[in-house]
């Protein structure tokens, strides 16, 4: 793309923004990032928020009901920037909580935080669930209190526990929710927050083997090189994938199980 030229009068490279997207030294490891993380926060959130939402739905007070929710929706509002802040006055090498308070004072080493890739799966996974389950747990609590109160009931009077009650009735019955959510976190599979895998770890290069996704090499692709095309190519890569995801996951939720498909 040449500015001076326009769109019409700029040479037309063909696909070699996406040859050189995928033939590049890191594009394996973007791409293993991008699906690998994409697919343990959709599997971990997912498990931790019906379990929240199901711990929440068993409160009694609607007063304490209300504060939990609001205290774990208050992460999802805080910005990436932010987070970002706070994870380093946790992490940090020198002045950081977990090095001064507790590794410390326990007789351990101080861990340089930013420069130990094996930490940072399990990190960003953590920093993910915290930030996200908020949400996610509303969405599942909405389903289970529209869920009638006769099916409880009737599994009650049969003698069915507590656990028995969310294996047998609650579960089932948030399959569908469960479901569509799945199917659309299928659509984003390709895509990153850049927020927590850019900010969170600071843009420290020993980290890129297990932080730098699609987006994140993507942004640095274009800060460095200013290369708008090859840009172009991973965003329209990125919504074409999606969208073939999209289609194949519903066609076979259709196939086995109609009422559950988006479409």
């Amino acid at each position: 793309m040449n500015f001076q030229k326009g769109i019409l009068g700029s040479p037309w490279c063909g696909f070699d923004n996406f040859k050189f997207l995928f033939s590049s030294s890191v594009g394996w490891e973007i791409l293993r990032n991008t699906v690998g993380y994409n697919i343990l926060f959709h599997i971990v959130g997912t498990a931790l928020a019906i379990f929240v939402a199901i711990l929440i739905n068993e409160i009694c007070s609607q007063r304490m009901k209300k504060l939990y929710q609001s205290l774990l929706l208050l992460p999802y509002l805080i910005s990436w920037v932010i987070v970002s802040y706070l994870v380093y006055a946790y992490f940090a090498a020198d002045t950081g909580l977990v090095n001064n308070s507790i590794l410390k004072p326990l007789g351990f080493d101080a861990v340089i935080w930013y420069q130990k890739p094996e930490y940072w799966p399990f990190l960003l996974v953590f920093f993910n669930v915290w930030k996200g389950i908020g949400y996610s747990m509303i969405v599942y609590l909405s389903s289970i209190v529209g869920i009638s109160s006769d099916y409880f009931e009737a599994a009650r009077i049969d003698g069915a526990s507590k656990w028995k009650q969310v294996r047998y009735v609650t579960l089932p019955l948030l399959k569908p929710t469960i479901i569509t959510l799945s199917i659309l976190a299928v659509g984003g599979i390709f895509r990153s927050d850049f927020g927590l895998f850019y900010q969170v770890p600071r843009n420290s290069g020993i980290l890129y083997p297990v932080t730098r996704t699609l987006d994140v090499y993507v942004y640095q692709a274009l800060l460095e090189n200013a290369d708008y095309g090859m840009s172009s190519a991973a965003s329209v890569y990125q919504s074409v994938v999606g969208f073939v995801m999209i289609l194949l996951t519903n066609a076979v939720i259709r196939k086995y199980e109609a009422d559950s498909a988006l479409f």
